[in-house]
């Protein structure tokens, strides 16, 4: 592979980095890029986890290092996250995902209505809804199973639900977003890697500017908060649910 595709790759990941920081979506920007250089879809979502990984690490890094969250915090999230994904990465390979990829466009949509009416939602915190051990016993499981098992829109599913029942605000909940998704990312790379489905060269060019694209990405989150992170987490929405809904129904 070439060094000025590499180059450009870096440049994706970079990118795709910044975006998945703030409002997740990145693959949006990344898997794409990595099917159309001609890898096959199992090595292309392989690829793609490992670059997502580091750009997941670097956010979840910031966040903490800036103390907008903590390791007490979320602990019990990553245990349950990582069991579900765990099991949804297994699961994948014994059953088919056609059942979720119809569904997922038109629950996105809930989010993003919801969210879109909601204007002082994530401005401010509200009293919780539901117990924090609860919560992530429930969504880490939940939401690290679909993870494991189909993965779009996994963040924008995080995000939303930790508005609404823990009723922390945008930053907070976008920190604890991205330690989610990298726990969930870890152990469906451990799988792919496990079958031979990563072309590294590929991945660590993505990654290197995953890592720098997550920094600065994560590090505007952090300083300007939700007036900021609250647009970028609705055009990912709904251009989300346009992907899918157009590679779910454009034969139909």
């Amino acid at each position: 592979m070439s060094i000025e595709l590499l180059a450009l790759l870096f440049l994706v990941g970079l990118m795709a980095g910044f975006i998945d920081s703030i409002a997740g979506g990145g693959g949006l920007i990344a898997l794409p890029a990595l099917l159309s250089i001609g890898l096959p879809p199992q090595i292309a979502l392989g690829t793609n986890k490992l670059q997502g990984t580091f750009g997941t690490f670097s956010a979840t890094w910031n966040f903490l290092r800036k103390g907008e969250i903590s390791l007490s915090e979320v602990w019990r999230g990553v245990i349950f996250t990582l069991i579900g994904a765990g099991i949804g990465a297994w699961s994948i390979q014994q059953i088919d995902a056609g059942f979720l990829q119809q569904i997922i466009p038109f629950l996105l949509l809930g989010v993003f209505l919801h969210t879109l009416l909601s204007k002082d939602l994530g401005f401010k915190e509200r009293p919780a809804r539901l117990e924090s051990p609860i919560f992530f016993f429930i969504f880490g499981l939940l939401l690290g199973f679909y993870d494991g098992f189909f993965g779009p829109g996994t963040g924008s599913f995080w995000t939303a639900a930790i508005l609404l029942l823990l009723g922390l605000n945008m930053t907070k909940a976008t920190g604890i977003t991205k330690v989610m998704n990298f726990s969930s990312n870890v152990i469906a790379l451990i799988l792919f890697i496990q079958g031979g489905n990563v072309v590294y060269s590929v991945g660590l060019s993505m990654g290197a500017g995953q890592l720098i694209g997550a920094r600065i990405g994560s590090g505007l989150a952090i300083k300007k908060g939700a007036a900021f992170i609250r647009p970028v987490f609705l055009s990912v929405v709904f251009v989300t649910i346009l992907r899918l809904a157009y590679v779910n129904y454009q034969g139909s």
